[in-house]
């Protein structure tokens, strides 16, 4: 067994160095992004690392493949983070890391530096104590996943021999609540869209021209009203093709998971809670895809007209749901609405990609049970599911033929992507003990992976 360290003095110092730098992959510079690559590397200095190019930011690569015969598995996170948002909402600077009440603040300190950091600490006491991990890991960490992951695809198709594993774990995924430990079986898709609706040529007066031509903010309203029915269902045909009915079984497994949806509510300060009627509220976030609006421009608060208009979508897609076909659904959809007078566009973002599941009886997923009821002793270790989504993990089953098992220490409450962004200090040791038993684990015994 590892001995770790008595306190978390020095966890957190290391945390603070790695969240002081700004690596926000929509906007920073290549210095910035250099840097964070450069801080992964030296942790895995055991493991002949390197920062290798994908087209986009760097990513880390590394491995130590000392256990001849033994399973090996690919450990995958990323340090790239989402940007701060508005400042003067955060109580404390984004990139200054903040301990207080039993937590570290700051941009990237649950997603995904915290986690991050936790799998290398575990993997760097391994070599200090022991001299060898218990099986073969290799290690990818990239930069870019919080946009998508848009140039991990060809690197790993390219790579995939040298990335070549049994098992993959993320260090991103966050547990489903703090309360108790759990793993997820199930994530969902994604599909960014844009659309843009442009009528005259130029921004026009609203008192010379009001009333006479068609006005793009008024018809994007029309698309974007039109996506739903009064009830909360999506209203495109074609969008739920391929979906399976939710079962009876399944029902009673959601609605045997602890859920209030009393303080569900209260906690987001709403005064009710909406969606697709006829499911409970755990129904409709595990297992229902989404269609959100997510951003309206065109205009301003003056006088005008606007000659353009746009929104962004997204949609969370559950399996079944291929996105080429709900684009093309929502494609159909718009173009069957009648909007004289103006022009309509839709875009596809890259980086679309389906939703990931992993079976409840996966050999990884009963060795990480084991792992979180070691460290958790007499609390129920439950299996959830992710609303949000990995694009990494239909890739690496794709690619590398591997499954991929979450295996975070974030938990979705800690304000992920929005301002004061937290980890709870003892996720740090818990996390350590967890990854030091998951890896013993996989490694032999009963839960041992096959190798090849």
């Amino acid at each position: 067994m590892l001995s770790f360290d008595p306190d978390d003095s020095r966890y957190i110092e290391d945390l603070r160095s790695y969240v002081a730098i700004p690596s926000i992959s929509r906007e920073a510079d290549r210095p910035t992004m250099q840097a964070a690559a450069e801080w992964v590397a030296a942790r895995l200095d055991f493991a002949q690392p390197r920062i290798v190019e994908t087209g986009g930011h760097p990513a880390v690569v590394a491995g130590w493949t000392g256990a001849p015969g033994a399973p090996t598995v690919l450990v995958y996170g990323h340090y790239d983070v989402q940007p701060t948002g508005d400042l003067d909402e955060w109580i404390t600077p984004p990139f200054e890391l903040a301990v207080a009440d039993g937590r570290l603040r700051g941009r990237g300190v649950t997603d995904d530096k915290g986690p991050t950091y936790i799998a290398l600490e575990v993997v760097r006491q391994f070599m200090a104590q022991e001299g060898r991990l218990p099986l073969n890991v290799k290690f990818l960490l990239e930069g870019e996943e919080e946009i998508g992951s848009p140039h991990l695809a060809g690197y790993v198709r390219a790579q995939a021999d040298e990335l070549a594993a049994d098992l993959v774990i993320s260090a991103d995924g966050a547990m489903w609540r703090p309360g108790e430990p759990s793993l997820s079986v199930a994530s969902k898709g994604l599909l960014a869209l844009d659309v843009e609706v442009t009528g005259a040529n130029r921004d026009l007066h609203s008192g010379r021209y009001g009333g006479t031509v068609a006005n793009p903010l008024h018809a994007l309203s029309r698309i974007l009203a039109s996506l739903h029915t009064p009830d909360g269902r999506i209203a495109v045909a074609g969008f739920e093709d391929g979906i399976p009915e939710l079962g009876p079984t399944e029902r009673a497994e959601i609605a045997a998971v602890p859920f209030d949806e009393e303080t569900y509510r209260a906690d987001l300060r709403v005064s009710a809670l909406t969606g697709e009627p006829g499911l409970s509220t755990l129904e409709r976030l595990w297992t229902r895809p989404t269609l959100e609006i997510n951003g309206v421009t065109g205009g301003g608060s003056y006088t005008v007209i606007p000659r353009r208009a746009a929104a962004h979508l997204t949609c969370r897609l559950v399996p079944g749901q291929q996105p080429d076909r709900v684009a093309a659904a929502i494609q159909a959809h718009i173009g069957a609405l009648d909007l004289p007078g103006v022009r309509v566009s839709l875009t596809t973002e890259p980086g679309a990609v389906p939703a990931y599941t992993i079976a409840p009886d996966h050999p990884a997923i009963r060795a990480a049970r084991q792992a979180l009821a070691d460290v958790y002793p007499g609390q129920d270790v439950l299996l959830a599911r992710i609303g949000g989504t990995l694009p990494a993990t239909t890739l690496f089953e794709e690619a590398l033929r591997a499954k991929t098992l979450f295996f975070s220490f974030s938990t979705s409450d800690e304000l992920l992507h929005a301002p004061n962004e937290f980890l709870r200090i003892p996720r740090l040791r818990e996390g350590m003990r967890a990854w030091e038993r998951l890896l013993r684990l996989l490694a032999e015994g009963e839960h041992r992976l096959t190798p090849g």
